[in-house]
């Protein structure tokens, strides 16, 4: 049996000492929220010694969670490095947000880390948040540790985490320790590797064992001879197909403890260390180097390759930038070259960072994780490297914003600030992407949910001074007509001199779906003389930028202009632009006007079991479903919605499937409204019209 304590840390360097690549460990923390991620970080600082005292998310002192967002909300909103050292290795844990909102805080994360543990909750079992974390990590490919955490806590029932484990994750899950008692009686954990089992534990080691040595044996082939000749392994080759497994992914541990009481967690710490693979050790990653594709390997005197995973933006302290060393060794006092920009940086200090404070250090290797403040033109997803070798790494691909708000100020001062407090905040946070909509002219911002867009808000008021209200985006609806129509308008005016006159008869046409505008003219004789139908045409043009309706813009019509009339004296361009334009304007009442409305392709991914729920809903929402396949128990759906009913439903889908569906969407189309919509639409319009 081993019990947590902390003896393997006493005199350990500090954080700020030079770490060779062999020596680091890159560790990122997944979890549902609530798991106790955050609190597992505190537990590991305080373990090591790199804190005197855990902090408490519920108390908003914890090293990771420091921003005033994550203390009102009492949870982790964006990621942070925390650095600690155990026996003789540095670990750079990277704790991440559970919460989905925040998922591009752990894409990003993911391309700074060489291996996860994924936290799970004893009394709530396998969640959600650890689902979509195990496929993440599956599709990443990295080594994987499972802790089953808050064994303390009531209801804390580890057979049935471990049952779960096994059944959602696979037999590749196995326990290297069990839990000694649960709830108020635990006391401890014993290892299923080496040393002797606890009294009245015995059978449960034997099993665990059994399960773990299944798991190993895989992983070499002398080991698989040896375990189907003897039925089980010695504890030297249990250790030994660990260290094989977890590196190539064929075996994954699980460990118990609880970070509130820090029980397991010093063997938590051994396991990153004795099994998960140094930067050194694992495979190389992807490059570019003069258009040409070459594979970087964490050699401290190779080139440099500094990737920039993260950006923070401050008012007061500036731009901070988060980097992982690749290649090479970034020095304080240097010079490197952006491949963003193509721009030279001058890096100042080079730091380690540990949550919000920022410790300064001479350089870091190959393998490292630091930070550097005030690069001029580096964001997030540049690499830092030479000039005379330059080198780029692929850029994060954060996943597809599937919820947009528009974005208005709420003053003028908060106008003038407006756009470059959010391209800050954008850079802060790629995965939230801005734009204007052309069509609607709203800035609207687009990202994961509706918390991930009210939190960008709250930062803009603290961080900038800038307050915004946030509003669903104006649909983009167009109008068009439905039937042929001939209409003639005369503009007459007399006012003393010259009066103004134009008269014109024009045939309206209906066009197909996205076949445009067109105007011809069939006027023979002089009627209207030529020097007045391109006027005629801008007075149309004027309408259909209008509307006839409902002030939106009109579009798939023909115009023709087939007759008309002038005067010697009074006609003039203006007088035939403003015939057009009334003419159009009557014309489009008189022809069955209809509203169009942009419609969405959604693609939909969800358990089978949930299918028919969303489906249901989709219907709903006046949705054309155009396929469903199930494929290996998750259903894809394929559908088109409007958009004025897909404006949120992420938030909604979430709802529907316990967090398990995901969605992309897309314009695809204009398709007409119902008739039975149309007037509300109208009656909304005008309203906005007069505000």
């Amino acid at each position: 049996m081993r019990c947590t304590t902390h003896s393997g840390v006493i005199g350990e360097a500090p954080i700020v000492d030079q770490f060779t690549t062999q020596q680091i460990r890159n560790v990122v923390l997944l979890a549902h929220s609530g798991a106790g991620k955050t609190s597992l970080a505190e537990a590991m600082l305080h373990a090591t010694q790199a804190i005197n005292r855990p902090g408490r998310v519920e108390d908003g002192n914890t090293a990771s969670d420091f921003e005033p967002e994550e203390h009102r909300r009492q949870t982790s909103l964006q990621l942070a490095v925390l650095p600690c050292v155990w026996k003789g290795v540095k670990i750079n844990v990277i704790d991440t947000p559970g919460y989905a909102d925040f998922l591009g805080e752990t894409v990003s994360a993911l391309r700074a880390a060489d291996a996860a543990v994924i936290v799970l909750s004893a009394p709530s079992g396998v969640e959600v948040g650890a689902e979509i974390a195990w496929q993440r990590v599956r599709d990443r490919g990295i080594p994987t540790i499972v802790f089953v955490n808050k064994m303390d806590r009531e209801h804390a029932d580890y057979e049935a985490t471990m049952a779960q484990v096994r059944s959602r994750f696979g037999s590749r899950c196995a326990p290297i320790n069990l839990p000694i008692g649960a709830e108020s009686s635990f006391s401890g954990v014993a290892s299923c590797v080496s040393g002797s089992a606890p009294a009245g534990m015995e059978d449960a080691i034997a099993t665990a064992k059994d399960q773990l040595g299944e798991a190993v044996a895989e992983t070499d082939d002398d080991l698989t001879m040896k375990f189907l000749d003897e039925g089980e392994l010695s504890d030297e080759e249990i250790a030994q197909g660990l260290s094989i497994g977890v590196r190539t992914g064929q075996t994954v541990p699980v460990l118990a403890g609880s970070s509130t009481t820090e029980m397991g967690i010093g063997e938590l710490m051994d396991a990153i260390v004795s099994y998960i693979p140094s930067p050194a050790d694992v495979p190389g990653v992807k490059a570019t180097k003069g258009g040409t594709d070459v594979e970087l390997t964490a050699d401290a005197n190779g080139p440099l390759a500094a990737f920039i995973f993260k950006t923070t933006a401050d008012p007061f302290v500036g731009k901070l930038s988060f980097f992982r060393v690749m290649s090479g060794t970034l020095s304080a006092n240097s010079e490197a070259f952006d491949s963003g920009s193509g721009e030279t940086e001058r890096i100042g200090q080079v730091f380690v960072p540990v949550g919000k404070k920022q410790e300064s250090v001479a350089s870091l290797a190959a393998g490292d994780i630091g930070s550097v403040s005030k690069l001029a033109h580096a964001v997030t997803g540049d690499t830092l490297t030479s000039k005379a070798d330059p080198v780029s790494l692929p850029r994060v691909e954060y996943p597809e914003p599937v919820f947009r708000i528009a974005v208005h100020p709420k003053s003028k001062a908060d106008l003038e600030k407006l756009s470059s407090s959010l391209a800050r905040l954008t850079e802060e946070d790629p995965s939230l992407v801005l734009n204007r909509d052309q069509a609607t002219a709203e800035l609207v911002i687009a990202g994961q949910g509706n918390t991930h867009v009210e939190v960008m808000a709250e930062r803009a008021k603290r961080k900038f001074g800038v307050e915004l209200e946030l509003a669903a985006p104006r649909v983009a609806y167009r109008e068009t007509i439905s039937r042929v129509t001939n209409v003639e308008y005369k503009h007459k005016k007399q006012t003393g001199g010259h009066g103004q006159y134009g008269h014109v008869l024009l045939r309206l046409e209906p066009r197909g779906r996205g076949e445009g505008f067109e105007f011809a003219s069939e006027v023979v004789g002089g009627n209207v003389p030529r020097e007045y139908i391109p006027a005629v045409e801008k007075g149309i043009h004027k309408t259909m930028e209008e509307g006839a309706l409902a002030g939106f813009p009109i579009v798939d019509v023909k115009v023709v202009l087939t007759d008309g009339s002038s005067h010697s004296v009074d006609s003039s361009g203006q007088s035939f632009e403003i015939a057009g334009s009334m003419a159009m304007k009557k014309g489009v009442v008189e022809a069955s006007p209809t509203l169009l409305e942009p419609v969405m392709r959604m693609a939909i991914e969800t358990p089978e079991q949930y299918a028919g729920a969303v489906v249901s809903d989709l219907n709903t929402r006046r949705a054309h479903i155009s396929g469903m396949t199930p494929v290996g128990g998750v259903a894809h759906i394929e559908a088109e919605v409007p958009q004025s009913e897909a404006q949120q439903y992420s938030t909604h889908l979430r709802a529907l499937t316990q967090g398990r569906g995901t969605l992309s969407m897309q314009f695809d189309h204009y398709g007409e409204v119902p008739a039975y919509l149309t007037p509300k639409i109208v009656e909304e319009s005008q309203e906005l019209a007069k505000a």
